[in-house]
């Protein structure tokens, strides 16, 4: 999996629909399951509120500008 990661230029992004009592807490979740999935760095860059839940989207970050990127170094570390 680590193979695969270092061909990612930025990150991932998880969108979902979540059950919540207000934004904070659809925010919170959206983090923590994707902390879950062992991504540390994570910023939400989109919520809704739609009655119900929120619907969020969240970037997991692989590198951030400046970074060491992988394909710049040998390709077969990439």
């Amino acid at each position: 999996m680590h193979h695969l990661l270092g061909r990612i230029v930025d990150g991932l992004d998880f969108e979902t629909f979540i059950r919540a009592r207000h934004e904070a807490e659809a925010k919170s979740i959206m983090i923590e399951i994707i902390e879950k999935l062992g991504f540390k760095d994570v910023d939400i860059v989109f919520l809704e509120w739609k009655g119900s839940g929120a619907r969020v989207r969240a970037r997991a970050y692989i590198h951030r500008a400046g970074d060491d990127y992988a394909w710049l170094r040998n390709e077969e570390e990439a």
